[in-house]
């Protein structure tokens, strides 16, 4: 059998592409379209006033506050910590480059459950800062700061990990041409360099607003559960499903499916972008 043949995969028969067209397609229905279409038939099946009224209850729209409340911090943390992450890693050489690498990929091999606990370890009233904390009066866990803290370490990696493989396949020709011109730091930044990155970093920020509003593991551990304080939405929609409301629960969960779903589009959109501004294109 030539080479040729393994190089181009449209020497390959067609039973055979048929075949891997129609198990992809029937895993993304099994696995995607299904659970999708079961979400939204069970919010509304008991009717839209019900579906409304799981939406307009207090308590849901306070986890729906706090939600958006948390992504409006964690987004622009992690935004500015993604560039300047990524500026240093792919412009400059020095000692502990290598261990910051490893460190932002830190969250995505730790279990958001563990996250949760570290950061109970470190504020909790037995902690390691818990007594100093309690003397001041300063409430991290149960409490806005610990649910900030806890989405913004899961989601620390998304903006950083996209812009870093991009920055170094821009290179820097443009930014030491910038620079040759006189322009400062920030001109370069701002003028050279987010308008190259600017479709990797909306793809990272997507991401990063994706995660932080659909976290479950680590904001569960250091929430207090806490009914109409504390609870995201993916902590009511627990409580709904636990106290058998399940048309509410699904009401309200099917809110993180839209949410899922903008994300694909926007993944989808940026990923095309991407892909045409490629150096390789």
């Amino acid at each position: 059998m030539s080479a040729s043949r393994f190089e181009d995969p449209r020497a390959e028969p067609a039973w055979a592409r048929s075949a891997l067209i129609v198990v992809a397609i029937g895993f993304l229905g099994i696995f995607l379209l299904v659970p999708l279409a079961a979400v939204f038939t069970q919010a509304f099946s008991k009717g839209v006033a019900v579906y409304l009224a799981a939406l307009r209850d207090p308590v849901a729209q306070s986890a729906i506050r706090l939600t958006l409340l948390v992504a409006a911090v964690v987004v622009p943390v992690n935004t500015l910590f993604g560039i300047a992450a990524a500026w240093a890693i792919t412009r400059f050489r020095f000692r502990g480059r290598n261990l910051l690498v490893t460190l932002i990929d830190l969250p995505l091999s730790v279990s958001p459950v563990v996250a949760g606990m570290l950061f109970v370890l470190l504020f909790g009233a037995q902690g390691w800062l818990g007594p100093w904390l309690g003397r001041h009066e300063i409430r991290i866990l149960f409490a806005l700061p610990g649910i900030v803290l806890a989405t913004l370490f899961v989601t620390m990696p998304f903006v950083a990990r996209q812009l870093i493989p991009l920055m170094e396949a821009q290179g820097r020709n443009e930014e030491e041409a910038a620079l040759s011109m006189g322009a400062s730091g920030w001109q370069i930044l701002g003028w050279v360099t987010l308008p190259a990155i600017r479709w990797g970093l909306l793809y990272g920020i997507v991401l990063t607003a994706a995660r932080a509003m659909g976290e479950f593991g680590a904001v569960s551990v250091v929430s207090g559960h806490i009914r109409g304080k504390t609870n995201t939405i993916p902590l009511h929609v627990e409580i709904l499903y636990n106290e058998y409301q399940f048309a509410a629960a699904f009401a309200v969960s099917s809110l993180l499916a839209l949410i899922a779903l903008a994300t694909l589009v926007a993944q989808a959109f940026l990923g095309r972008r991407l892909g045409s501004r490629s150096p390789q294109s």
